[in-house]
């Protein structure tokens, strides 16, 4: 049966009731929050108190005392002035203001917020039951601010949220932040080994004190192009470290999905992209944006994923006895066996978090408009769209799609919402491309089409996860020396290795999400299997060139990039100056009419291929001047390159795209 409503299975508007009750009365409410119940009910200042007097962090200063010699009084008023920058000061009067704002700012950007009951009722459950991790995925600014409303809203524990430092420099706004349950980050934190024993103790401290529910984005930053991003480890590392030294029976982990129909950032995100400088988050940038709020961004969904019991996952994975053997204060260095856990649990979470995210028609407008940049039109795209959502559907997508509407305003609907990215024209439907004074040369053209493209890109990126594993199998199909099982899973997992920083997978489970895509392809009807081999049925072709054309924008990219490597002069490269260069050569390529794919402008993807070729030792990266330089072995990149392209046709007739 197909799910054509996120609405029939549990979700409910927050804004509803809001909207019919004043901002004020709802800001000074009763807050009747029921905490974990083994919590020790410290105030900020006890629980400071607490890391700076840790025999842990006792034992890194005497530590570093050992390899310097700075006096012990200086380091420890040190650690105290990184923790005073650091810590969050959470006060309920701070979190009524916040509300109060955020009830204004909510009910005018969004039409609705909907949130699964289910969910929000195990998550109460689990907060009295042991120390709560939240874990969202991160694709706003907005995304800790409507975290902190919900939970305030329905009475739940308010979590102290690990937040950029950039942050806490905003005036005004970095000290309510602070004091709403924000504690502020480093980005570059390096080898500063006193940091990192405040840091690491001041998490262990939040988690085995129960003091409140703890919140960060495994993904570690907010994701420009609205895809996943590979996890960063060392916070996981961190929380888990109480269960492994048996100072808590258990943690709960709860994956969180959070769905924009409109991204606030949608235009900085994709000229970010392209190189142009993020804006400082200060006040005056944020009074400066003030006209964004004026705008209207549809929905918004928050899915609450269930609980996972981090005592049930180490099982038969993880001695824990191996941690009894030292005291538990003194320094352990994660074991190869525990890296592989944490690595496996990072990567599993995400996957939790794509598997609940709620897509939307525009998400699958946006795949549908992206195959047919020279326009399409208006009832074509509906047909086309109205295909892909049932192929979308049978690949297991969550998908909202507006009860009692005509398919012909829903289409119209998104279009109107979105207007700042597509428009229609006579029937006809066209990118939107920004409007500039004065003539425009081929290189700001380009730019224009570039950020245009980009935009649109963000959207489908958002559900590229429900045809990553079937678009695998499919170009594995076609690359693959022949039709064997065997030829088409090696191929398969050459994909997935090259593009793992791009679409997200489990390691060591290549196996599992080949059958996955296999199985997917196979119950839709496109694909059969014998003992031995894999073949496309008949009434297959329509759906594997289509899942061909949502992976062609990476294949070529990656093309474009490898080709780059190879033909420039030097096998040295500055980080530096990689990309400034790099999107020179692609910029002469595009206006040559060489390249059509604007996706290679993309620096986050010309990073991932250079992360890509690291892992798969095409290429070393040394420091040379406190600089990374990456030297390049051209054979292997050809190597790599002749791998992606064996079979692969760039460009697909127009009567075969969707």
């Amino acid at each position: 049966m197909e799910r054509l409503s996120a609405e029939a299975d549990g979700f409910f508007d927050v804004l509803e009731e809001r909207r019919r009750s004043s901002d004020l009365s709802y800001a000074f409410r009763t807050f009747n929050p029921q905490p974990y119940r083994g919590a020790m009910p410290i105030s900020a200042a006890t629980l400071n108190r607490m890391v700076l007097e840790s025999q842990y962090l006792s034992y890194v200063i005497q530590e570093i005392l050992l390899e310097s010699e700075e006096p012990r009084e200086a380091l420890l008023e040190e650690a105290s002035a990184l923790l005073d920058e650091m810590s969050q000061n959470l006060q309920l009067g701070f979190i009524r203001l916040l509300g109060f704002i955020m009830n204004k700012v909510f009910k005018s950007v969004f039409s609705s917020i909907h949130v699964n009951e289910d969910g929000l009722t195990r998550l109460q459950q689990a907060i009295q039951e042991y120390p709560v991790i939240l874990l969202p995925n991160h694709r706003s600014y907005m995304d800790f601010l409507v975290l902190s409303y919900i939970m305030f809203t329905y009475d739940l524990s308010i979590p102290v949220i690990a937040a950029g430092i950039p942050l806490m420099g905003m005036k005004l706004f970095g000290e309510m932040f602070r004091r709403s349950g924000a504690f502020f980050i480093r980005r570059a934190i390096g080898s500063d080994k006193l940091y990192w024993a405040v840091l690491s103790e001041y998490v262990r401290t939040i988690v085995r004190t129960g003091y409140a529910p703890l919140e960060f984005y495994v993904e570690g930053l907010r994701s420009r192009t609205l895809k996943s991003l590979t996890p960063k480890l060392g916070m996981l590392h961190m929380v888990l470290e109480p269960f492994l030294k048996g100072e808590v029976f258990d943690i709960s982990l709860v994956p969180i999905s959070i769905s924009y129909e409109r991204v606030l950032e949608e235009s900085l995100l994709a000229h970010e992209l392209l190189g142009v400088p993020k804006p400082k988050e200060t006040t005056g940038a944020l009074l400066k944006a003030r006209t964004v709020l004026k705008e209207d961004y549809g929905c918004m969904h928050v899915f609450f994923g269930n609980p996972v019991s981090v005592r049930d996952l180490v099982k038969g994975k993880i001695n824990c006895r191996q941690y009894n053997l030292v005291p538990r204060d003194l320094p352990t260095k994660p074991s190869k066996e525990m890296q592989e856990f944490v690595s496996g649990l990072a990567h599993m979470i995400i996957r939790l978090q794509e598997r609940n995210v709620i897509l939307s028609a525009w998400n699958l407008m946006a795949v549908v408009l992206l195959q047919n940049l020279q326009g399409i039109d208006l009832d074509l795209l509906t047909h086309k769209t109205l295909w892909l959502r049932r192929l979308a559907l049978r690949f297991g997508a969550h998908l909202r799609w507006p009860k009692n509407v005509s398919d012909s305003e829903v289409m119209s609907s998104s279009m109107s919402l979105h207007h700042s990215v597509v428009r229609c024209e006579r029937g006809r439907v066209y990118l939107v491309e920004e409007e500039g004074p004065g003539p425009v040369t081929q290189e700001e053209g380009v730019f224009r089409s570039a950020t245009a493209v980009l935009m649109c890109a963000s959207y489908r990126n958002q559900a590229v996860h429900v045809f990553t594993r079937p678009a695998m199998v499919a170009v594995a199909m076609t690359t693959a020396a022949s039709h064997r099982t065997d030829d088409i899973f090696h191929h398969f997992t050459f994909l997935l290795e090259l593009f793992s920083n791009e679409l997200v997978v489990i390691p060591g489970q290549a196996l599992q999400d080949f059958e996955e895509g296999c199985s997917l392809l196979q119950e839709s009807g496109v694909i059969g299997r014998s003992d031995e081999e894999i073949y496309v049925r008949d009434n297959g072709q329509e759906t594997i060139i289509f899942l061909r054309a949502i992976l062609q924008p990476f294949t070529e990219s990656y093309q474009v990039v490898f080709r780059y490597l190879c033909e420039e002069s030097s096998q040295t490269l500055r980080e530096k100056t990689f990309s400034t260069n790099i999107r020179s050569f692609i910029m002469k390529l595009l206006i040559s009419g060489e390249v059509q794919t604007y996706e290679c402008l993309s620096s986050d993807l010309q990073k991932n291929v250079l992360s890509a070729l690291l892992r798969m030792a095409a290429v070393t990266k040394t420091k040379v001047d406190d600089q990374n330089e990456f030297r390049v072995n051209k054979y292997a990149v050809k190597r790599i390159w002749d791998m992606l392209s064996n079979g692969w046709t760039p460009e697909i007739s127009v009567e075969a795209r969707l």
